[in-house]
């Protein structure tokens, strides 16, 4: 089952310090400052910071779901199509983005998602 831009919103706005802001093209996500991922709703689409094997895991094992987007700072951003992915996987994704982007200090103090 696809995964709701309102779906997305919500994992987004769960976590600790994420906030949103919306331009005219896209919304971004951040925690304290940093960018950790970009909703474009034209295409339905979002791009969520990840190491660069998960990059490249996710985008060979599902091509038709998950595109590279770009590399930068030693990780690898994808481009997930949310009609490919449920809730619950976004969920890990959103979080492990937040995790990459968020003050070690902050991450202590929020569970691990995906355990």
């Amino acid at each position: 089952m696809a995964t709701t831009n309102k779906q997305l919103f919500k994992i987004v706005d769960a976590l600790a310090e994420a906030q949103r802001s919306s331009g005219q093209q896209y919304d971004t996500f951040r925690v304290r400052g940093k960018v950790f991922g970009y909703y474009w709703p034209r295409t339905q689409t979002v791009g969520l910071k990840q190491t660069l094997s998960e990059q490249l895991a996710l985008v060979a094992e599902r091509p038709e779901v998950f595109e590279v987007q770009f590399t930068a700072g030693g990780f690898g951003w994808v481009v997930v199509y949310l009609e490919g992915v449920d809730a619950d996987e976004m969920k890990e994704l959103v979080f492990e983005a937040w995790r990459l982007s968020a003050p070690e200090d902050l991450v202590a103090q929020v569970p691990d998602l995906a355990r």
